[in-house]
């Protein structure tokens, strides 16, 4: 004979993220972030700004850098998981190292062979972002690699010190070369991890 059980022994559903949950906040503090950092490195490659736009743009950036830690740490540790943070969070961090990536290459920061480094972790975010919405509409997850996390540090750490430049190189030399060599090696960890999902994907791209 089924009994039904009472409401106390019921289990109850988990409280979730929601669109203004903590987590949520933090992301879209990112991506609000990111024509900060762009207007700022516009300054100095269009307006002639003085180095000091640098270390403004440096602050806004690295708080921004740090968000991407804390909304997920925010998100484990109150339960705030949401698709609209799974979804969100990826293209935050994108957009930050995109704009920079292309400002900093405006500003002539990034220039000559270093150019190719840029090129190769713009172009592998495109494919692969066309690749993950392409998978989504077959119901398909490809997870995130940890591997694939290092490489997306790899590329804030390297932006940071690019974005640094000239003026981080009067504080402290080779500033600026440090970051052109994170750089290249966040290109091939770029180039490592695109391949690795494309191989995880590929068998969802041929029937």
């Amino acid at each position: 004979m089924n009994q039904t059980k009472p409401i106390s022994a019921r289990k109850r559903p988990s409280k979730g993220g929601t669109a203004l949950s903590a987590a949520n906040l933090l992301t879209y503090a990112r991506i609000a972030a990111v024509p900060a950092v762009a207007a700022c490195l516009f300054g100095i490659a269009v307006l002639d700004g003085g180095l000091w736009l640098r270390w403004v743009a440096l602050v806004i950036y690295i708080a921004a850098a740090v968000t991407d830690w804390l909304d997920g740490w925010v998100a484990r540790t109150y339960s705030q998981f949401s698709k609209l943070g799974r979804m969100l969070d990826p293209i935050a961090d994108k957009l930050l190292v995109s704009s920079c990536l292309l400002m900093l290459a405006a500003d002539g920061t990034i220039r000559g062979w270093a150019l190719w480094a840029a090129i190769i972790i713009l172009c592998r975010e495109i494919l692969v972002s066309g690749l993950r919405e392409f998978l989504a509409e077959l119901r398909v997850s490809v997870p995130v690699t940890n591997l694939a996390k290092w490489k997306t540090m790899m590329q804030l750490v390297a932006v940071g010190f690019l974005i640094a430049g000239e003026a981080g190189d009067a504080v402290l030399p080779f500033t600026s070369l440090t970051g052109l060599t994170l750089l290249w090696i966040s290109a091939l960890l770029t180039l490592y991890t695109g391949y690795d999902y494309f191989k995880a994907g590929s068998k969802h791209l041929v029937e």
